[in-house]
């Protein structure tokens, strides 16, 4: 499976968690988090999935990903800890603990790998 299959609704579902936090509670914590890390997120899906059009991997994305979705996993699963709040804290830091763990998986094989060109 490549990385961008993957990437680009974690991205999206980012995006519109921000977008309700701020819409619900006037979070603008939500809204540069989500927003921001879910746009950076489809961005790198988005270039990932270019290079793939032109049978190449793209590790500038594959590691853009990682660290987001390390970075997500850090600190949504340390106001889970103080928090105790499944939603959002506990949610994110688990799908981003996951999404972490494919995409170091993704690294350690060699990133998307492409199969030979079809006549």
């Amino acid at each position: 499976m490549h990385d961008f299959c993957f990437t680009i609704p974690y991205g999206m579902l980012l995006l519109l968690g921000g977008l309700i936090g701020y819409v619900k509670k006037h979070s603008t914590a939500s809204l540069a988090g989500g927003v921001g890390s879910g746009l950076l997120l489809v961005l790198a899906g988005y270039l990932s999935l270019q290079a793939f059009h032109k049978r190449r991997s793209s590790y500038l994305a594959l590691i853009l990903e990682t660290a987001i979705a390390a970075v997500l996993t850090l600190v949504m699963g340390q106001r889970y800890v103080q928090t105790g709040k499944i939603m959002p804290a506990g949610i994110v830091a688990g799908l981003s603990f996951i999404m972490t763990g494919f995409y170091v998986y993704k690294l350690a094989t060699g990133g998307n790998h492409i199969g030979p060109k079809k006549e």
